[in-house]
């Protein structure tokens, strides 16, 4: 039977083109569905928007071409994590990760999404990837392939299809797959922000009683900020002025960076945990947030969609030079079971910390806090979180190692 494609990806945002451009940079014919045009993806300059990569998601991005391309990229040279509330300062005990005590470099890297977005585009376009501006509305799965409807009216026949297409899977939905999960009664606030001194490449985690305050550096004496308060609240800010927004975010800021002023939009984003029971299903694949969404506490995000792309990427490779179908049901359970384990311990790990340190409670205050200070004091147990921030630890796909596939 005739294939229009190998594998057709569904969804063009940053999983669906790095998928794309892992698999067709091993020959494969790769189809990219996204229902916007790729100019229109391009962001039009600056509007907050960044991404913090660790080391494994830069070799990712390095071993595929695209990390040379991108601008004003900002290394990661220490992460202080410490506890506290808005206007009192942080506790004396803090946790503190240093580059310098891993032999790879910076601990990871800033980057912008205007910059990180067209750059994977523009190597898209350079590649051999079939980029149709349409949407998936139908899949029928069978023992040879997957035929795939689009709104358009057009049919594709491929082998396999990708789900790279965000939190609300259609493709999950219409495979069948089942999500367990939950709301967080907290909403994240996004957006960037200029300060007078310099930053030094230093990542800030503040643990508030409503939730954690990321101020991650970029350059030219910027930050990216990921605030999160309960939503009661978030929904009172968000329909704030913009000085109005800053007035509730200084204090809880604080002065140690000077004066500091808007740069980018403000963006809102509801936090849930939400953990697909199955990564694949008859001939599909789920990629990214499709998968897995987690709380942003510790900026994995990204880092683990750019993981179940290497090891998609690397199962269907292995199986294609063996003369397996990779659409076959045992070959996409590899993927499944490499993935499972890493998603189910990074979701725990950031759930419990949410639920730990999101609280006024004086007990685990305290508890949380001794907590930090005696991990900070032991230099073995220290090295080992930094290389786990790094994306250094575990079973690592040889893209995520910087090894081509």
């Amino acid at each position: 039977m005739d294939f229009d494609d190998d594998i057709l990806i569904a969804g063009g945002g940053l999983n669906g083109i790095t998928m794309a451009l892992a698999l067709a940079s091993v020959g494969f014919r790769v189809a990219l569905v996204d229902p916007q045009p790729p100019k229109l993806r391009k962001a039009q300059g600056f509007d907050g928007r960044s991404y913090a990569l660790a080391i494994s998601s830069m070799r990712v991005l390095q071993t595929l071409g695209v990390w040379d391309a991108l601008n004003d990229v900002q290394p990661i040279l220490q992460i202080k994590v410490t506890d506290g509330r808005a206007g009192e300062g942080t506790s004396p005990l803090m946790l503190a990760f240093d580059h310098a005590e891993i032999e790879e470099g910076p601990m990871g890297y800033m980057v912008e999404d205007r910059h990180l977005r067209p750059a994977l585009l523009d190597a898209a376009k350079e590649s051999s990837i079939t980029q149709l501006d349409d949407r998936v509305t139908r899949h029928v799965a069978d023992a040879t392939g997957v035929t795939i409807s689009l709104a358009s009216g057009e049919t594709r026949r491929a082998r396999l299809l990708i789900g790279c297409d965000g939190r609300n899977s259609a493709i999950a939905e219409r495979s069948g797959v089942k999500r367990i999960g939950w709301d967080y009664g907290q909403t994240a606030f996004v957006t960037a922000i200029t300060h007078e001194k310099p930053n030094d490449g230093i990542a800030h985690q503040f643990f508030m009683p409503s939730g954690p305050l990321a101020i991650l550096p970029l350059t030219d004496n910027r930050a990216s900020i990921v605030w999160t308060e309960t939503s009661d609240r978030a929904e009172a800010i968000h329909n704030m002025t913009d000085e109005g927004y800053l007035i509730e975010l200084r204090p809880r800021f604080g002065s140690f960076l000077g004066d500091i002023d808007l740069a980018g939009d403000r963006f809102t984003y509801p936090l849930t945990l939400s953990i697909a029971q199955n990564f694949v299903a008859d001939r599909a694949a789920l990629v990214g947030d499709a998968a897995h969404v987690v709380h942003p506490i510790a900026g994995q995000g990204l880092n683990a969609g750019l993981k179940d792309v290497a090891a998609l990427a690397q199962i269907l490779i292995d199986a294609k030079r063996r003369g397996e179908d990779i659409g076959r049901s045992d070959v996409l359970q590899r993927y499944e079971r490499w993935r499972r384990f890493d998603t189910t311990a990074l979701a725990a790990a950031t759930d419990t910390f949410n639920r730990l340190f999101s609280n006024d409670n004086p007990l685990l205050r305290g508890i949380r806090d001794i907590g930090l200070g005696l991990t900070n004091a032991v230099p073995g147990l220290r090295r080992r979180l930094i290389r786990e921030a790094a994306g250094l630890t575990g079973d690592l796909p040889r893209l995520s190692q910087g090894k081509s596939l």
